[in-house]
Order: C-alpha cells, then structure tokens, then sequence
C-alpha cells in the first residue's frame, strides 16, 4: 500500500504534464499564424510623376511591405497620373494603384476596356487643386487666366482632368481661351521661374514638394478657387459630383500663403485593383495600407489622414472581397 503512492505520484504528474502541454499547444495555435504564410509573388503599383505625392507614398509603402510581407516583391511604375493609373490597371498592365474618385469615374463613363472590372481596397487622402502664380501676378481668379500661358497637366493626368473641369466652370474654354502646356509637376515650377508659363494647376495631396520649394526659392502665391465654382462643377454632372469645397490651411505652404488659408476643390483618392486580384494578397495589402499611416504620415503629410472609419468609401467603385474581407476583421 505504502509502495504503491509513489507510483500514483509519478503518473498524476505526468498526466499533468500532458494535460499542461496539451493547453500551451492550443494557445500557441490561438496565438500564432501556425499555415498561414505571407502572400509571395510579385505585384506591380503604378504610381505617378517624379515629384508628385503618389510617386512618394508609393515608394514608402513599398518599404513598409517589404518589412511586412518580405515575401512580396513589390515594383513600382510612374506614370503621367490618375487617368493613366485607370487604365493600367483596368487593362492589367499593373496589379495597383492610386487614382482619385473623378479618373475612376470617368473612365467608367467612358466605358473603358475592363471597366467593369475595377475595384476598390481603401479611400486614402484627398488631393487638393493648386492654382500657383508668380506672387506679383495679376491673376487673382480662374477666370483671369483668359489669353494667358498654363500648365494643366499630362494628357493622362488627374490634374488635366479636373484643370479642364475647374477652367469650364468658370467658363472658359480650355482649348481657346489659353495657351495650355502639357507639363507635370516635375517641370510647373522651373517654367514658372523662367517666366516661361504665367501659371499652373496641381492637384495633390497637402503639402506637395515641389511646391514647398519653389515656395522657399521663388515668391509664388496660390489663387482661391471660390465655393461658387463648385456649384458650378456640379452642375456638369458626371464625375464632377467628386469635387467638394476644401480649404488649404494656412500652414500647407507657409511662404506661399502668408499665414492665409486658400478656398480650394478637393477629391478623393482611392487605392484600386481589379476583381481578379488575390483574396488573400488583397487583404494583407489593405490591411498594411491602414496600419502604416503613421509611418508613412511621417514623410507624406496626406498619408496622416488615412482613416479606417472611411477608407472603407470606395465610391464609384466596389470594394475587392479581400478587401471586404479586411474590414469586417476589424469591425468592432
């Protein structure tokens, strides 16, 4: 009897060994992605002009991919800007890409090749339309751009579509009442400094760089862009209902604004990819996309304003399933 509780001993403290390894191996499957790997494989991302935000933020959302999806190799195209994004990425030459809410809309409208098959993962920041002028100009309004020489943007940009949209508006006639230059951001600044155009229209997220410096090298001023000529943006239907009222704050451009805000348009950009794009890949991007806004926001100043309470408005477009799949993770 006395032999036999050392026995009784041995084997209740291996039952609860096996018992106690039994719980720590479902924590760790609870706990850790145990068959769950990072998306591999290569995506590709068109971004936009050198200089300009999108061609920014796509460069360091790369870096944050990298750190966590190391698996995924991420490359990166530039591009003239929104419209071309579209297209790109509606005809497959690129997996992603960011484009504001009027590109997207009018490509739809327009009935594109693949159209049908764009989708959205995230609305990101809003781009800003700057109206940039020598600080001695007499341009004080849109409509005193009449006769006079502007830059407006690539053929395949968002700032020559919504450029086109704005002169309209206040009823001038793109193609008659200027001489209009096909110009980016890359080369805006030094033609302004030349003397060589008398103004140029940018759209982009807040602050752009190449305007930061020409700020700081060049006396520039940005020219309000009324309420009145939203109203009037509306009322030419179509991807013009994406404009709304904005307003430049004070400190965007310090030396350019001389501590006054500046009235403004705005549109939202939208991150974008097509049905056929993989659930998981989709997911897993999204997901980076919310979670590095800090870190990006850090150097792309618009990035800060990414916000999971409405990246999940994706108008005109469907969200993708993966990144459906994303949001409903992260509900509450």
């Amino acid at each position: 009897m006395l032999e036999a509780l050392p026995r009784i001993g041995r084997r209740r403290a291996l039952l609860g060994s096996a018992a106690a390894c039994a719980v720590l191996g479902l924590l760790l499957w609870w706990l850790l992605p145990i068959g769950e790997e990072s998306p591999s494989g290569t995506v590709t991302f068109s971004t936009g002009t050198p200089s300009g935000v999108y061609e920014k933020y796509g460069t360091l959302l790369r870096q944050t991919i990298a750190r966590d999806m190391p698996q995924l190799d991420v490359r990166l195209q530039n591009s003239d800007g929104s419209q071309e994004n579209v297209r790109r990425v509606a005809t497959g030459k690129v997996d992603f890409t960011i484009a504001a809410a009027d590109a997207v809309e009018t490509y739809r409208l327009q009935n594109g090749p693949g159209a049908g098959r764009l989708r959205g993962c995230a609305r990101l920041y809003d781009d800003y339309v700057h109206l940039v002028v020598p600080r001695s100009s007499a341009v004080r309004s849109v409509a005193d751009l009449k006769g006079r020489t502007v830059a407006v943007g690539p053929g395949g940009s968002g700032v020559r579509l919504i450029a086109e949209h704005v002169l309209k508006a206040a009823g001038l006639d793109p193609q008659k009442d200027i001489t209009s230059l096909s110009d980016g951001i890359g080369t805006m600044p030094g033609l302004l400094r030349q003397h060589r155009i008398d103004a140029f229209f940018w759209s982009g997220g807040l602050p752009t760089g190449a305007i930061t410096d020409l700020s700081q090298h060049f006396p520039v001023r940005l020219v309000p862009i009324g309420g009145d000529l939203v109203a009037k943006l509306h009322a030419q239907g179509g991807a013009s209902r994406y404009y709304r009222a904005a307003v430049m704050p004070a400190d965007a451009y310090p030396e350019a604004q001389q501590g006054v805000s500046v009235q403004t348009v705005a549109v939202a950009n939208l991150l974008v990819t097509r049905q056929d794009m993989n659930a998981d890949l989709t997911d897993e991007l999204t997901r980076v996309v919310i979670d590095s806004r800090d870190r990006i926001g850090a150097q792309v100043h618009a990035a800060q304003l990414v916000d999971l309470r409405t990246a999940i408005y994706t108008d005109p477009l469907e969200l993708h399933e993966g990144a459906r799949r994303y949001y409903r993770s992260v509900k509450p």
